[in-house]
């Protein structure tokens, strides 16, 4: 029998909700406030979800400060009891950090940069130590003293999900008990110019699945769970199953016939030991482009064998997140089964758009501010499918 994997409550911090209980009220309202107009470096306006300073501390506590590590401890502060009470039952030497993120310190590459160029010489303060790939994880286990395995992972938009699934198979391999698992990530310059490069960046917000979508809208975000092979919350939310593939059909688009995510989704519930029937909504990746869009709606249909599951994306509410959203987008299924547990009238996370669903891609049951669920979720899929084809879907459940 696989050994079960619990997630403790949700930390979330992004631009529309500081804490897990704002982010609920937010995907069920279908509230876009935190997407506003911002001014890139080379003068050029975006809308994005990048969360205000004004809500950050100062100063992080961290080695080399970055607004990325701000967001991140800012987050990881909603879970610090978990943490704590993970390292009392097992010993730090038995927690694990797995952080999905995309961002590599790109706040002191600009201005070393800068420096280096005008000057000849970075500043004394420079070190790459600081743009490394894995400090996001690093920051965590030298914050909270842990000692088992710490690793970051940046597969672009499925960053997290991955932390999650590896932190899964650590404990689910005896490696570890716990580990804390998510990820961070920022809608920097460096970020919005790149997107804008690819002419991927919507010049509105995003509108996912209408055939009047152009792009994504990027956002600022963190997520972070304590995953262990104990209850620490007694929430009773299990990683049921997960699945991943690597269709690699393109560095930045992926394969049109969607087969990939079709897998990477397959994968997930044959991991959990159920049929797709079983699966009450679906959080859907949603990026607002062509092509992503174009292709989930196909695995999707696919996958349901053209059941229309209730789904919709976040993405229009929170920003694409990048190595964020894999966890953020868990942790809005996480609420989806915690938060309508004996309600009589079960909401799910709505999504925001024009309502103008492409007629050239197979019809999705997306649920709009008027949907009205017929029963509690017991159990929710959230899928993330990054450039390259790294795709991953998670499976979360009520503990029966």
């Amino acid at each position: 029998m696989m050994l079960s994997v619990y997630f403790s409550k949700p930390a979330v911090f992004c631009a529309c909700a500081r804490n897990s209980e704002e982010l609920w009220v937010s995907a069920t309202a279908g509230n876009q406030t935190g997407i506003r107009k911002v001014t890139a470096l080379n003068g050029k306006e975006f809308f994005a979800a990048r969360i205000q300073d004004s809500l950050l501390q100062e100063k992080s506590s961290a080695r080399y400060d970055m607004r990325i590590i701000r967001i991140e401890e800012k987050c990881l502060e909603q879970i610090e009891g978990e943490i704590a009470a993970a390292k009392e039952q097992f010993g730090s030497g038995r927690i694990g950090i797995c952080v999905g993120s995309c961002d590599n310190g790109t706040e002191f590459s600009i201005a070393g940069h800068r420096e280096y160029f005008a000057s000849g010489a970075f500043s004394p303060d420079y070190s790459l130590e600081m743009q490394g790939a894995d400090y996001v994880s690093t920051f965590i286990a030298e914050k909270y003293d842990l000692k088992g395995p710490c690793m970051t992972f940046s597969t672009a938009c499925s960053s997290s999900a991955e932390a999650i699934i590896k932190a899964a198979e650590l404990i689910r391999g005896g490696i570890c008990d716990a580990v804390v698992a998510g990820g961070v990530d920022i809608a920097s310059d460096t970020t919005l110019l790149g997107f804008d490069s690819l002419e991927a960046v919507s010049s509105a917000v995003t509108n996912p699945f209408s055939k009047n979508r152009h792009g994504i809208t990027l956002g600022d975000a963190a997520a972070f769970f304590v995953l262990s092979k104990t209850d620490l919350n007694e929430n009773n939310v299990e990683l049921l199953g997960y699945g991943e593939s690597a269709d690699a059909y393109h560095m930045t688009s992926p394969d049109p016939s969607g087969d990939g995510a079709r897998r990477a989704m397959q994968k997930a519930l044959d991991s959990a030991g159920i049929s797709a029937d079983k699966i009450d909504y679906v959080n859907l990746h949603g990026t607002g482009t062509k092509f992503n869009d174009s292709m989930e709606a196909k695995a999707v249909d696919a996958v349901f064998a053209g059941r229309k599951v209730p789904c919709s994306t976040t993405k229009p509410l929170t920003g694409h997140t990048l190595g964020a959203a894999g966890a953020l987008e868990a942790a809005v299924c996480f609420l989806a089964l915690t938060k309508n547990k004996g309600s009589s009238e079960p909401r799910l996370p709505v999504q925001v758009w024009d309502g103008q669903q492409d007629s050239e891609i197979p019809e999705l049951n997306i649920v709009a501010s008027d949907y009205k669920a017929k029963a509690s979720p017991r159990i929710c899929m959230s899928n993330s499918f990054a450039f390259g084809g790294s795709n991953a879907s998670l499976i979360l459940g009520i503990k029966e």
